[in-house]
């Protein structure tokens, strides 16, 4: 079922069709939760969290749009949400590895931990960046900053991950 159908379903009160949307974005939604909360445990509060304001104002949700965009916003609220209440801010970000398939496990092993170092706003741009693929435009509509913005911020991000993928402290070499 596409989402179009599962939304229009939704809104009719099918919960299964609000489960197929679910299971079709949980995964996507968890790694991202994960890059900006930091850990697993709060990544899948948020992105509970998110669903469930998801369903609840699929009413006003416009079905010209795409619908993660949409929800992308309501995760990333939640997320922040769960931050600010979070004692344990730190853990790996596993998400990484898929941005960096091709390289050997210890290059993933320092990519993961440099980008963990990373604050929140940085590891955003980065893993939305390349990880997902989104345009600077794409960016800048879902994050509400202007395109220059991105691409400052982006460049400065980039540059705070090389110069910690470069540092001696990487741990093993």
């Amino acid at each position: 079922m596409q989402d179009a159908e599962a939304i229009r379903r939704c809104r009719q009160g099918d919960l299964e069709a609000f489960g197929q949307m679910v299971r079709r974005y949980q995964q996507r939604a968890l790694g991202h939760a994960r890059a900006l909360t930091g850990n697993d445990a709060d990544a899948a509060d948020a992105a509970q969290s998110a669903f469930l304001d998801a369903f609840v104002h699929l009413g006003g949700f416009e079905e010209t749009r795409e619908f993660y965009p949409w929800f992308y916003v309501l995760l990333r609220n939640r997320c922040y949400k769960q931050r600010a209440r979070s004692r344990d801010q730190a853990g790996p970000i596993e998400l990484v590895e898929k941005a960096a398939e091709t390289g050997s496990a210890e290059d993933r092993y320092d990519l993961r931990r440099a980008l963990d170092r990373l604050s929140v706003d940085d590891r955003e741009l980065i893993v939305l960046k390349h990880v997902d693929g989104w345009t600077y435009d794409e960016l800048a509509e879902r994050l509400d900053i202007p395109r220059g913005t991105v691409m400052s911020r982006l460049f400065h991000a980039r540059q705070r991950l090389k110069a910690l993928m470069a540092a001696p402290e990487r741990g093993h070499r």
